[in-house]
């Protein structure tokens, strides 16, 4: 169906610290914003009516009538049935197990409502309106606690049969016996080694191994272990050995998981994105970071593949999750009117 030349599409990144709302135009240039904090502890129907307050709020801002809203998009990290527009198990909303999200969000705003992974959305800004436009066969995957990934193919996201596509993250790339632990309670995954805890982890091991590094001083008297990944790069802006052949070796576990998915999926490009991206394309560490990730995987894949793909840096940022909440209500409005 053809769009209305005026319209308006919400996207909502849901987090379990904050809420970002934002609200992209028929240009989708972002017209509005508003986050809040999401108060986890005091359950998902608290927070889904001020959710649907918070989107009033964000359109009254900019005095934006409900009739020129085309839909909602409600995006969210977690174990969750796509479908069924619930929540299933989400470890960053605990207690809010088996909560029709979608449906109640829709009763509460008076909109309708598409619901997606957090990932997914992500990937699914880049292809429409950031570093992957155009790309028939996208694969972002965001480093940070985690390792999320969301895939695109051909102008969809790729959600599987059980909403559990694109947890690429627990790809296992260690067989052995004594392979790291992965938060999820199995051994080997690729977010145990190369998330933001793994590189943690694995530093805090080689610090204690008294291997020689101005890093040392620094990781011992952290007061919090999530803090290591950016020592990490600052030191190996600065020359030190160490801090850059932990950065080498999270490319080439990183590559593990990589080559995986490019034999799996053939996507045309892979975007790396998240909070630790040891500066991206801006630092010398950064792009060196790519290139390393891009050379372990390449020479592990056919030629064929290794010959057309792309690597890159997203360009979105934290925006990325409401953002492409946004395109994909977009993208199902025009799919059933």
């Amino acid at each position: 169906m053809k769009l209305p030349e005026e319209y308006y599409i919400v996207g909502i990144d849901l987090g379990g610290t904050n809420m970002k709302i934002g609200v992209l135009d028929q240009n989708e240039k972002r017209v509005s914003f508003v986050s809040a904090p999401t108060l986890v502890e005091q359950g998902p129907e608290d927070a889904t009516r001020r959710m649907a307050e918070n989107v009033h709020k964000a359109l009254e801002e900019v005095n934006i009538p409900m009739s020129k809203v085309m839909r909602i998009g409600l995006c969210s990290a977690g174990t969750m049935d796509i479908p069924g527009g619930m929540l299933v198990r989400p470890s960053n909303l605990p207690g809010w197990n088996f909560f029709p999200i979608r449906d109640k969000l829709a009763e509460y705003a008076q909109l309708p409502v598409t619901f997606a992974n957090d990932a997914t959305a992500a990937a699914f800004a880049e292809y429409w309106i950031g570093a992957g436009q155009q790309e028939q066969g996208l694969i972002l995957l965001t480093l940070g606690t985690g390792v999320g990934c969301g895939i695109i193919l051909n102008g969809h996201g790729w959600d599987g049969t059980h909403s559990h596509g694109g947890e690429s993250g627990h790809n296992l790339i260690d067989i052995s016996e004594n392979a790291r632990w992965c938060k999820c309670g199995q051994r080997g995954h690729l977010e145990a080694y190369a998330s933001a805890t793994g590189v943690a982890n694995r530093t805090v091991e080689m610090i204690e191994a008294e291997l020689k590094s101005s890093l040392a001083d620094r990781v011992r008297s952290a007061s919090r272990r999530d803090a290591v990944p950016r020592m990490v790069y600052e030191e190996a802006e600065k020359g030190d050995a160490l801090a850059i052949k932990i950065i080498e070796e999270t490319a080439r576990y990183l590559a593990y998981g990589i080559v995986s998915l490019m034999h799996t999926v053939d996507p045309s490009c892979i975007l790396l994105g998240g909070a630790m991206t040891f500066g991206g394309s801006a630092s010398p560490i950064g792009r060196m970071f790519l290139e390393r990730v891009k050379e372990e995987s390449c020479k592990r894949v056919f030629l064929h593949l290794a010959e057309r793909i792309r690597f890159d840096y997203a360009q979105l940022g934290s925006d990325a999750g409401y953002i492409g909440a946004a395109g994909l209500a977009r993208q199902e409005w025009m799919e059933t009117n």
